[in-house]
């Protein structure tokens, strides 16, 4: 009986179903078992539904201007203005407090980092705050692994609080518009919302013991004596004036040369040059395995200082130490730094590599790397690193700070507080409130054209835009219909049942696709089940918002997720035995607390 609404919706569906059909079918396969970036992938499924005729010119790329992916990208301006003012690090740093014990310490993170979701990108917000909780954790003699999965679900159940900054409930708020004609009010959701995440909050309070204990990956680096070799050239040395390349020490099968130190200690080099001249005096720091690197000092005459002068604590005058974890979609993955121009391109230096929180005793350069990688690199305090331009290929985290001085904090605070209140009093739209703050933002100085177009993330925009013709396609081809017929048939007319088997689906969905992607194609089938049983669209839209920002259980399933998979050192287990009981807590309470409130 479970498959005669399937094979009923197989048995009706025409040749454009079918493109649509398996069109998002292989969409869905790409997202989930390759590594090709998410907006290309949304735009291969764009151009072949064009192309053989399903969606027409303007279908096909409305969803780029709409109304709510102009809304995001206008946001990352305004987010932009800001970080660089300082504030968003301000905040994060001074609202978490020195709480004692295992659960207070819970509610400082996770409180404020919701609060602070609801009216910035969640994304930023919890990429902001990943370095500062991991300080944080060390203060308070708390494992970060232990507060840094609760920051990633506190940033996905602040989001749907009020669609004002978070993709998902912008673009729920668009598609909601497009289908009724009626505009959602941006508090729609918030008390819906703030009530599953008081609920997930007490009960990852209460199964608190099954976050991850685990050592932080960096203190894989804490010994740097375990990892580098720094070796003295002798004045009588015999390789004296030949160079770095003749030699080949740069290509040394035990390791990398990380630097190298004349011996007026006034001149340091770094990345090292295969021209560089070896004199009496200098220092040569190598990393790698110090046995073979042992064997090559012996060989080449070196000998050992009298006291070493690379430490991977704080920055020196001579160099600059920073650690940076590999992105999921990283053309660095499954390479090694060896192959590439990286190091010569960004200037700096591999010195070490810890992966799941124990360091890989290989040469560094050697290594093939993997996703959530801990990379540790060097280079010089002159050196400014591009961390924007990096973003999709290296997350750092330990980014020099932004003081917060003179007036212009005041001012992009003012700012997003003047956007805000021009939204919700109806004085303005969102997108105009938006684009009068992006603007204020550079008129004022609190970001520069440059930053503000660094921050935009183009493939989450070009993604939503895809998303959104995913969804126009389901509609137009009826499969959307078809599908909430199927769902009727399998509830029968009861609306209460129809939103359980609609939230399950959607929160299946949003664990091996973004939440984005999830609401995108969840949306249509959604609607077109509240028409064939002819209730009111706005309980089912905001509880198919809560399912889909209900990503727990997987790495994957967010870029919230992914942000603190490598800093906590975590396997994808580790979000599956505390995410389930948050899970499951989170849909119940959405769906009792929502038909309370409609009377569904």
């Amino acid at each position: 009986m479970f498959l005669s609404p399937l094979f009923n919706i197989i048995s009706m569906i025409d040749l454009d179903a079918w493109i649509t059909l398996v069109t998002i079918v292989a969409l869905m396969a790409a997202l989930l078992f390759t590594r090709i970036r998410t907006d290309v992938v949304f735009l291969g499924a764009v151009g072949i539904l064009f192309v053989t005729g399903v969606l027409d010119t303007t279908e096909a790329f409305s969803g780029f201007v709409n109304s709510s992916v102009l809304i995001v990208g206008v946001m990352f301006v305004i987010v932009a203005g800001l970080s660089y003012t300082g504030v968003l690090l301000w905040m994060t740093k001074h609202v978490f407090g020195q709480p004692r014990g295992e659960v207070r310490p819970l509610l400082h993170l996770m409180v404020p980092v919701a609060l602070l979701s609801t009216f910035v990108n969640n994304t930023s917000v919890v990429a902001l705050c990943v370095g500062v909780v991991k300080l944080w954790s060390r203060k308070l003699g708390i494992r970060s692994s232990k507060l840094l999965i609760p920051l990633s679900y506190a940033g996905g159940m602040g989001g749907p609080v009020a669609a004002i900054a978070t993709p998902t409930a912008l673009l729920l708020c668009g598609m909601y518009e497009q289908q009724t004609g009626q505009s959602l009010s941006i508090f729609a959701s918030t008390l819906p919302a703030v009530v599953c995440f008081v609920a997930a909050t007490l009960v990852l309070i209460v199964f608190r013991r099954l976050l991850p204990d685990i050592s932080t990956p960096e203190s894989a680096f804490d010994n740097t004596g375990d990892y580098t070799l720094e070796m003295l050239v002798t004045s009588n040395n015999r390789h004296i004036g030949e160079t770095i390349g003749e030699l080949g020490l740069n290509r040394v099968h035990a390791g990398s040369l990380v630097e190298v130190i004349h011996f007026d200690d006034e001149r340091q080099v770094l990345p090292v040059r295969d021209d560089e001249p070896l004199l009496g005096g200098d220092r040569l720091i190598f990393s790698g395995r110090i046995d073979d690197l042992l064997e090559l000092a012996k060989e080449m005459g070196f000998v050992s200082p009298d006291h070493s002068v690379f430490s991977v604590y704080g920055t020196s005058a001579k160099r600059c130490l920073r650690t940076a974890y590999i992105c999921f979609g990283s053309s660095l993955i499954e390479k090694r730094l060896c192959e590439t121009s990286f190091e010569q391109d960004h200037g700096m230096t591999l010195v070490a590599v810890s992966r799941k929180g124990e360091r890989i005793c290989q040469s560094p350069r050697e290594i093939v790397l993997h996703a959530g990688d801990l990379l540790l690199f060097a280079h010089q305090p002159r050196k400014k690193i591009n961390t924007d331009a990096l973003k999709s290929q290296l997350q750092f985290f330990d980014s020099p700070e932004i003081p917060v001085t003179g007036l212009k904090p005041l001012v992009s605070t003012a700012i997003m507080i003047g956007m805000v209140l021009l939204a919700t009093t109806g004085v303005l739209s969102l997108l105009q409130s938006a684009f009068i703050a992006a603007g204020a933002m550079l008129v004022f100085g609190c970001c520069s054209p440059s930053q503000a177009m660094n921050a935009i993330n183009w493939n989450i925009l070009i993604s939503l835009g895809g998303g959104l013709a995913m969804g126009t396609a389901l509609q137009k081809t009826g499969l959307a219909g078809q599908m909430a017929a199927g769902v009727f048939d399998l509830c029968g007319s009861h609306p209460l049942l129809v939103m359980i088997v609609l939230c399950l689906m959607a929160a299946v969905v949003t664990e091996f696709v973004s939440n984005s992607a999830a609401i995108s194609l969840m949306f249509p089938i959604v609607y077109d089940a509240t028409v064939e049983i002819g209730c009111n669209p706005l309980p089912f839209a905001i509880a198919l918002l809560l399912a889909v920002n209900a990503a727990f259980l997987t790495p994957i399933s967010t870029p919230l997720n992914l942000l603190v998979y490598g800093p906590g050192g975590y396997r994808a287990t580790d979000y599956l035995r505390i995410g389930l009981p948050v899970k499951l807590t989170y849909l119940t309470t959405a769906i009792i607390i929502i038909s309370l409130i409609y009377g569904v």
